[in-house]
């Protein structure tokens, strides 16, 4: 790889779990020695029918742990738990987030996790349903709780056949995923930026209201990266049941169009990023019954106003320090109507993503986007995670901020 990340010097340990994924550890081990990490590998017993100690131990050039019980691996897991700047587990089956999640220590990989006192990245890998399953997704929450951090798993097809969400991080995905963390540079430090994300619901009557789909998922994924790069977010999120307690992210819950507007209004002037995701009903019922509306004979018709348009009025106070990007989720025509929104809403770049696009828009835990800068410049993308989204999008504000103040 010839932009292959720097990690020279760094001591990586990689735990390998019993999944057909285990045949990318191999590459996953190839490509942290090259990029100048020492490799040391633990696996549990399952993980030998996949992929062989010996390809490893040849790869890493140290020897392979599987055993606690044997003298060689009796006291190692603690060893190589203080030892180590960063454990990787690539593959995670389901149990093996369960085991970790939970604390069952009943093979290498889980005891030398336990043992750990280094950051710990965990990389999923199973079928889609698994994935998917309560279960799972509670473990995943548990170890995150922990401060683990979670590689997101990538859709594709998966070994059963089945096309969806499990599959492992690619190699390259996974070595960029610690060249981030060991090089991670507070980019937005001393920054503050504001974010909006999810619906807004307009109501009808007590009972009834306005709204839409969107799950808030792609601005809770912003928020999030932009603390993590040392930002302080507000992020102004409407009625959804998902939040956010990452640390650096202050969250404002609203309910309506003008609701959100108004409390954009409060924190833009001293915001220096703003970042339009949330998904803003653009009409509300004119009048709004305080009892619920019985059914009667015929038809009803509801007379409809517009609501604040939050990017617009922002983009009319926008001072030149500031920079504010927009989302644009289309049916038809997409790039030529982000392009007008871009420009009347006095916006530094916008993301679009269409609805034509499997796997993107509303309630996906994936997105595929395209920005557009106004310089004209455009980037596409593929299907990736709304959180590589994210930090793409992360990444296009600090290039923009860097050439505006260069």
């Amino acid at each position: 790889m010839a932009d292959l990340p720097e990690l020279k010097g760094k001591k990586i340990l990689l735990g390998i779990s019993g999944s057909i994924a285990a045949y990318k550890s191999a590459f996953l081990t190839r490509l942290l020695v090259k990029s100048g990490a020492e490799v040391q590998i633990v696996m549990t017993r399952a993980s030998k029918d996949f992929i062989s100690p010996l390809t490893l131990s040849t790869l890493s050039k140290h020897p392979v742990l599987s055993d606690v019980g044997t003298e060689a691996g009796w006291n190692n897991h603690v060893e190589l738990g203080l030892w180590a700047d960063a454990m990787v587990i690539a593959p995670a089956t389901a149990n093996t987030l369960g085991k970790l999640a939970n604390g069952i220590c009943d093979n290498m990989v889980s005891a030398t996790y336990l043992s750990a006192r280094c950051p710990v990245f965990v990389a999923p890998a199973m079928d889609v349903d698994m994935w998917h399953h309560p279960s799972t997704q509670n473990n995943i929450r548990q170890l995150q709780s922990y401060g683990n951090h979670i590689i997101p798993v990538g859709t594709g097809e998966l070994a059963s056949g089945l096309t969806g969400e499990g599959r492992m991080a690619e190699p390259e995905q996974i070595v960029r995923f610690l060249d981030r963390h060991f090089s991670a540079k507070e980019d937005f430090k001393g920054k503050t930026a504001l974010i909006t994300a999810g619906p807004t619901f307009e109501p009808i009557d007590p009972v009834r209201f306005i709204g839409n789909h969107s799950s808030g998922k792609m601005g809770i994924a912003i928020a999030e990266e932009l603390a993590a790069r040392g930002a302080q977010v507000h992020l102004v999120l409407g009625p959804t049941k998902l939040g956010t307690d990452a640390s650096g992210v202050l969250l404002h819950r609203v309910t309506t169009a003008q609701q959100m507007y108004e409390k954009c209004l409060e924190v833009f002037p001293d915001s220096d990023i703003a970042v339009l995701a949330a998904a803003v009903a653009d009409y509300r019922p004119k009048n709004v019954s305080d009892v619920k509306i019985k059914k009667k004979e015929g038809d009803m018709a509801i007379p409809l106003e517009r609501t604040p348009d939050i990017a617009a009025s922002l983009g009319k106070i926008k001072s030149d320090h500031q920079l504010m990007v927009g989302f644009a989720l289309e049916t038809n025509n997409e790039k030529s109507n982000a392009q007008g929104k871009l420009e009347r809403k006095n916006l530094d770049f916008i993301v679009l993503n269409s609805l034509r696009d499997k796997g993107a828009g509303f309630n996906h835990d994936t997105n595929k986007v395209t920005f557009i800068r106004k310089d004209n410049k455009v980037k596409e993308f593929e299907l990736q995670s709304k959180k590589n989204v994210a930090r793409d999008s992360a990444d296009e504000i600090l290039e923009i901020r860097q050439l505006t103040t260069a």
